[in-house]
């Protein structure tokens, strides 16, 4: 049978691993549709950061040009003690960096203008429908199809269903009785303003993190170097509770009163209209069942420590659409193999983020500084060999019949 005349993939979710999936299996001939929850499909205004362990990736979905037309590629990432605001290391990401990893950068850019990006690349493929207001609430696996309900009564059939839908997955939910993630007790601010209202004092053409017992503050510019973007990180007791502008305020301050000033003048910018709760999940088998499978943030959702989030769900979105595109109609055994594949990468991301987050970033008193000590020895090439495992891009596997 014609891929134009099957049941459509069904995917549940239009972030960036939906809607990268839906670009990769439109582009090889599948219908597509993509199920999306809200109103309108969007993105969360704040930057997002991509090793280059993702170019390979994009090259395959046709998007790297536009990518870096609108990306940012910093010469450094930084990390700074919170209390002194000395470096305590760094990536050097220039040249060398991108000729290490296959002449592969890393950038920041703008989540809308990523999100835009994929929306113009997927509205360019008739095969691909995107449905708005389209909240997935159960499925039914058939044997031979799926069935999507929706929240307004409407079913969908299709050959098969992905879970994209993030770190609160109904498909999560439904597959593994596991809806909710695990809050660990942070919580961030994130706010863009003009780049000629950053500190004097912090790099504004760089990526930098600086670090202290239980908070630490992300940015780096987006846009073309006109605006700045900063993330605020701390622990808090309150961190499930809904508070206003003047709790969050006098929390801020309270948690980073000792820390550099260059720190606090961020913390004044900051725009404390809303706050997010940070989880994750710990690593888990079975990922998928049948004619339903998840991936992104719904399979391994992941602490920031690496900025690899999105980077891991853009390649969950080559290899599964490599996997289902090859696999002959076989899609139970297509998702194991994809969740083989990619199960332990996955996992080491997950586990390394959460050791960096508690014994990286945001440790004190000795433990800081043995911390201080021992990375400031480091060279280049040395931080560079500890990240080879993540940005050297893995391979791409075709489905092995058995």
């Amino acid at each position: 049978m014609n891929r134009q005349e099957q049941q459509p993939a069904l995917i549940a979710g239009g972030g960036i691993g939906g809607l990268c999936t839906a670009l990769a299996l439109g582009r090889k001939g599948w219908n597509v549709r993509v199920l999306e929850q809200a109103p309108q499909f969007g993105a969360i205004g704040y930057g997002i950061q991509l090793g280059p362990n993702v170019f390979p990736m994009f090259d395959r979905l046709g998007l790297r040009d536009a990518v870096m037309a609108r990306s940012i590629v910093p010469k450094n990432v930084w990390m700074f003690d919170a209390n002194d605001g000395l470096p305590v290391t760094k990536v050097e990401t220039g040249r060398g960096f991108e000729q290490r990893y296959g002449d592969n950068p890393y950038i920041v850019i703008h989540r809308v203008d990523l999100h835009q990006i994929l929306m113009d690349a997927c509205r360019a493929v008739p095969s691909i429908h995107l449905d708005e207001n389209a909240a997935l609430v159960r499925y039914d696996d058939k044997g031979d199809r799926v069935i999507a309900t929706l929240a307004d009564g409407r079913s969908i059939e299709g050959a098969f269903l992905i879970g994209a839908d993030g770190l609160r997955s109904t498909v999560r939910g439904q597959l593994m009785g596991e809806a909710e993630p695990e809050l660990i007790g942070y919580v961030a601010h994130r706010t863009i303003v003009p780049i000629d209202k950053a500190p004097a004092q912090v790099p504004t053409d760089d990526v930098a993190l600086w670090g202290g017992a239980g908070f630490h503050i992300v940015h780096y510019p987006l846009r073309g170097h006109s605006t700045f973007n900063i993330v605020a990180v701390f622990r808090t007791d309150t961190f499930s509770q809904k508070g206003n502008v003047e709790s969050y305020r006098a929390e801020l301050q309270r948690t980073y009163r000792n820390a550099h000033p260059a720190m606090r003048e961020m913390i004044a910018m900051m725009d404390l209209e809303r706050r997010w709760p940070i989880a994750d999940r710990s690593p888990r088998r079975g990922w998928s069942q049948g004619r339903i499978v998840v991936m992104g943030d719904a399979a391994h959702a992941t602490l920031q420590s690496l900025a690899q989030g999105a980077g891991m769900a853009i390649e969950d979105a080559v290899v599964l659409t490599e996997l289902i595109d090859t696999c002959g109609g076989r899609y139970n055994a297509a998702f194991q193999q994809f969740e083989t594949a990619r199960l332990a990468r996955t996992a080491r991301v997950q586990l390394e983020s959460r050791f960096m987050w508690d014994h990286l970033y945001h440790v004190d008193g000795i433990e800081a500084d043995v911390r201080n000590e021992s990375y400031r020895a480091r060279s280049d090439e040395d931080v560079w060999r500890c990240l080879d495992w993540l940005y050297k891009t893995p391979a791409v596997p075709a489905f092995k019949a058995v």
